[in-house]
Formats: structure tokens, C-alpha cells, sequence
């Protein structure tokens, strides 16, 4: 059953009798409760490209009222349930500053901050706060959520302050982690305000945080609607994927991600580097926001670059290479903070099941065809109707009724990160493979590259592999615990796994170390693999070197970067 087969006056209800019907508890959605969260990274220091992933900090909104971000919600069982573990908080101690009190209404507990306009203390942190424990939920999303009100609430100079819910915690390492709310402030009546943070690994206990910071004014806050609940819930959580013996049979496969379009010397060079698997990016635009809404213009660049990759799969038969069909650019594109589009809009979630349709009837039987790859490194960081994992398999689904050999690759979350595993459900289907990308600690693998979207990098100093990197000691076995939770994941359901993407930039100290010892785990847990990226970008290219980014130039001699590579790309049969 695919998205477009929904009418709009029935959207919600078909859509999530689809969510049941494949096998996961799914909460249902109105259409009136649309989730928009800013996301803010809160972090100390230099730490600050460490929270990129492990502490995600959102504003749940639904319209803007006077220049605040709110949130409507039509009904309490439109959410998952809340966690047992937190229903208690009305009745929890809180600790309160000056401008804070408890009060009882109807039954009710009532949190009332208020801040008198000209305090000279109104910079500071104008809370209450209580102790939680969040050691039963690392590396889990959860979602915070309380009706609040204000009155009043001047500007602060920084977006996260204003209104603050705020959950502060420390990990076993030392990292601080501050994920909350943002752009609150003026006046608002009762609505649900909100966020979500990704636990890190090692937390431990914490402190949830309600009142203002930098701003006078007033806000309240009724603790007896402060709950708590997992984004991702669990399914199929005994589900055994079973592959065909073609695919079973077959030997890890080792290669690379490809050009952005291929010249008959890449493959030539390809066939000589013994490489056997080509992850192929159907990509434009990457960095960019609100790109690939005009579904006419997109699907003109899609056909060209498929018209492109069939003439290449052609050339590359008597190579022997299989491609992996990545379709790095899905239609809409990402919003301002990189989610996807289309897991809210069903305008473009429609299009993305069409779209490959279109792909699974082009390219079925092609023998050069691996896998069909379905989304790249989805972000969805809020509550969406077409959620990260139920569109892929939506999609899955419509590809199996049109191919039903070619195997199909479900991305994880976050970026599809390792850590997401623990959040992630297999689809109940066979002949999937689970894909995950390895670039961890970003601060070493994109040191000095000044982006602003994905992986942060440092952006003054090089980092050395091994070494401590974000006062943590990484090595070939903290990148093994770091990878634990596929690894994992592999086992529980009998997946093959794909490391589609891994790379450390030209100019990191000991890349090739890095590089290495990513390679032996892949290779010790039976992973295909593809490096990024071969000819696309400089930064990453195994045929260039440089020793700061000024410095990139073509290599005179193999790197010893490709020397890895090609160490293992021998193993290829």
C-alpha cells in the first residue's frame, strides 16, 4: 500500500492503519498536530561539534503567535504513551530559585517562574529543577513535553534562552549535554511546548529544568502534563531476516562511492583497483536546505542522471562491478534543520514511493544492480506522519511488488549513524540489507572542514588517531563500541550489513590508522563496504594528499590512504 493510495480526508486514518499493518506500534497523528522543532545544539566549550548527534535540542511548534514558536495538540492520545518510569513529576522534589513557586490548583501542580523586569539577576538561570535518571535510556530519543504558558517574556539575547525546559546531564566521559527548548518568549496561553534529546551512551543521572533565563516576564508550567515517551518505538524485535542463496552466498563485497558521473577511465582505474561494489549517488545540492520542491524540474535531473548511470552500468559489465542505486537527493529535499521534507509532507512522501517505482521498473534484472539504496542518511528529529523508517518501508514494499530479487537497503536514523541502531526496527521482510555510515568522532574525520551541514569537524586544531579526541581515547576499539550497537543489531535478526559510507579527511593526522582499523572490524563482522568517496571531492580522494587543507593536491605516489584500500580491495573475488 503506498502513500498515494491515501485521499486527504482519510490521510491520517489510512495511513496509520498502514504503519499497523506493517508491524509496528505506530502513534497516531491528526492532521492538525504537525510538529515543527528548531533544533539547537547546546554544549560547553570546544565540545560543541560532540552534541551534533548525541544531543539533538528542538522546539516543538505549530504556528508562531507574536513571534513565539508553539505547539497545538488536538488530543492526549494522539502521543505514545508516556513512560512509566516518568509519571511521577508532579510529585517529584523540586528544587526552586528565588523567582520560583509550587502551587495546587483543581488537583493540579502548578510551576509559576516569574521574573520581575529590570532584576539584576535576570541573566541567570530562574528555574526549578528535579532529579531524573536516565541510565535505562542510552542512546534512545526521547520526547519531552509539558502545556505551559507566558506572559510577558522579553527577548533574550541567545535563541535558546527565554522560556526554558531543559534537560542537563553529564556523560561518564565528562561531556555536558544541554538539549531543550528554543525561541520562546512574548506571550502565549496554554500550549505543549517540547523536545527531544538522543541520550548519549553514558549518561547517567540528570536534571530536567523549568522556568526563564535572560528574560523577565512570567511562565507557568502544569507538571501534571510533563511526560515523557520514545520517538522510535520497538518492533519486530524477533523478526530473522532470510535472504535468497544468490545473496547469501555471496562474499563481502569491498569498493567505493562513486563520482558525481563516471568517465570510462574511473571504471578503467576501478577494474584496476580489483574494486567489486560501487555505491552510485544520484546527488545534487548537498549542503543546501529547502532544495528539490518543484517535483517537475527534479524528476527531469533524476531521469538524466539515471539515463547516465544505465549507460555506465553497460560499460561496467565486463568489469564485473555491482552498484549500489543511492538516491542521495530524495524529492524536497531537507528543511533548515536537515530533516527530510518528506517524512512531513505528503506531497513529496508520495513522490519518493513514485520515484522508485519508477527506478525498480528501469533497472529490474539489470545484472549490474546490487541493491536499490532508498534514502541517504535520513535526520527526522521531531514527531512526523511519515516517519524515517515507515517511508522506507512504504517504498521497500512498492519496490517488492515490482522486483522482487533485487535486495533493498534501509538506512538507519541520525544521519545513519551506529548509534541509531538501538532505536532501529527491522522491516518484516527478507532480503534487506541495514546500511550504516562511519564517521565517527566527526571532529577527527572532518577536522578543518568549516561546513555547516552533517558532520562538524574542529575547526582549529589537527586531531591525531589514535589519540583522545572529545575526552574519550579512540582506537580500533572504541570504534568497535562505537559500531556495538549494529553489530548488535546484525546478530539479533541475521542482517547483512553495509558500511555505505567511511572516510577520514586527506589531512588528518594517522588517517590511514583510521581507515585501517575501521576496515578489520568490517571485515571481521562479515560487512560489505564502500569507502567516500572515490573522485567526487578532493578532501576525501585517496589519490591526493595534503597536510593542512591549503596543502591538497594531487598525489605523486600511492597515499598511504589508498594503500589500505587496495590492501583489502585484493580480497575482492
Amino acid at each position: 500500500m503506498g502513500i498515494s493510495n491515501f485521499n486527504d480526508k482519510d490521510d491520517d486514518e489510512n495511513f496509520m492503519q498502514s504503519y499497523q499493518n506493517g508491524s509496528r506500534n505506530g502513534h497516531p497523528v491528526s492532521t492538525k498536530f504537525f510538529l515543527f522543532m528548531i533544533r539547537t545544539i547546546f554544549s560547553k566549550g570546544d565540545n560543541m561539534c560532540l552534541k551534533w548527534l548525541s544531543g539533538l535540542s528542538l522546539g516543538l511548534v505549530i504556528c508562531a503567535v507574536a513571534g513565539i514558536l508553539v505547539l497545538s495538540v488536538t488530543a492526549e492520545n494522539n502521543l505514545p504513551p508516556p513512560l512509566s518510569e516518568f509519571d511521577s513529576f508532579a510529585k517529584a522534589k523540586w528544587n526552586s530559585s528565588k523567582y520560583a513557586r509550587l502551587s495546587r490548583t483543581a488537583g493540579k501542580i502548578f510551576l509559576t517562574v516569574k521574573v520581575p523586569n529590570g532584576a539584576p539577576d535576570k541573566a541567570e538561570l530562574n528555574c526549578a529543577e528535579t532529579q531524573l535518571d536516565l541510565t535505562n535510556f542510552c542512546g534512545e530519543s526521547l520526547c519531552f513535553m509539558v502545556k505551559a504558558r507566558a506572559k510577558d517574556v522579553s527577548t533574550p539575547e541567545q535563541n535558546y534562552n527565554g522560556v526554558k525546559f531543559m534537560l542537563n546531564y553529564k556523560a561518564r566521559n565528562g561531556n555536558e549535554f544541554w538539549p531543550g527548548t528554543a525561541d520562546l518568549k512574548g506571550s502565549f496561553d496554554w500550549q505543549d511546548i517540547g523536545f527531544i534529546a538522543t541520550i548519549s551512551e553514558s549518561a547517567g543521572k540528570g536534571r530536567l529544568q523549568l522556568g526563564l533565563q535572560d528574560s523577565s516576564g512570567t511562565v507557568e508550567f502544569d507538571l501534571s502534563t510533563l511526560r515523557v515517551f520514545r520517538l522510535f518505538p520497538r518492533v519486530n524485535r524477533n523478526y530473522k531476516v532470510k535472504y535468497p542463496k544468490k545473496i547469501a552466498d555471496t562474499p563481502p563485497l569491498r569498493g567505493v562511492m562513486s563520482p558525481h558521473s563516471f568517465t570510462d577511465d574511473d571504471l578503467d582505474t576501478l577494474h584496476e583497483w580489483n574494486v567489486k561494489l560501487v555505491r552510485a549517488q544520484l546527488t545534487r545540492d548537498w549542503g543546501q536546505s529547502n532544495t528539490d520542491r518543484e517535483l517537475s524540474e527534479y524528476d527531469q535531473w533524476l531521469n538524466s542522471k539515471l539515463d547516465h548511470l544505465e549507460d555506465v552500468f553497460r560499460r561496467a559489465e565486463k568489469y564485473g562491478i555491482k552498484f549500489v542505486i543511492d538516491l542521495h537527493s530524495p524529492p524536497g529535499g531537507r528543511d533548515d534543520i536537515h530533516n527530510m521534507t518528506m517524512f512531513y509532507n505528503k506531497k513529496y512522501a508520495d513522490h519518493f514511493v513514485k520515484v522508485w517505482e519508477r527506478i525498480a521498473k528501469r533497472f529490474k534484472d539489470n545484472p549490474s544492480v546490487w541493491a536499490y539504496d532508498l534514502v541517504n542518511e535520513p535526520v527526522q528529529s521531531r514527531l512526523a506522519k511519515y516517519d524515517y523508517w515507515n517511508i522506507q518501508r512504504l517504498a521497500a514494499e512498492a519496490v517488492r511488488k515490482i522486483d522482487p530479487d533485487t535486495p533493498i537497503m534501509i538506512a538507519s536514523n541520525d544521519w545513519n549513524s551506529a548509534p541509531a541502531y538501538t532505536q532501529l526496527s527491522p522491516l518484516a521482510m527478507d532480503n534487506i540489507i541495514y546500511q550504516v555510515h562511519m564517521y565517527a568522532p566527526g571532529q577527527y574525520t572532518h577536522q578543518l572542514i568549516h561546513n555547516t551541514f552533517g558532520e562538524q569537524g574542529d575547526r582549529k586544531n589537527f586531531i591525531e588517531y589514535p589519540g583522545m579526541i572529545a575526552n574519550e581515547k579512540w582506537n580500533k576499539e572504541m570504534i568497535r563500541k562505537h559500531l556495538q550497537p549494529v553489530r548488535d543489531f546484525q546478530l539479533r535478526h541475521n542482517a547483512r550489513i553495509y558500511v555505505g559510507e567511511f572516510s577520514a579527511i586527506a589531512w588528518a593526522p594517522g588517517a590511514e590508522k583510521y581507515l585501517k582499523d575501521c576496515i578489520e572490524i568490517f571485515e571481521e563482522y562479515g560487512w560489505d563496504w564502500t569507502y567516500h568517496a572515490f573522485r567526487e571531492w578532493e578532501g576525501w580522494s585517496v589519490e591526493h594528499e595534503a597536510t593542512k587543507p591549503s596543502d591538497l593536491k594531487p598525489a605523486k605516489e600511492d597515499t598511504l590512504r589508498k594503500k589500505v584500500l587496495l590492501e583489502y580491495f585484493r580480497r575482492n573475488r
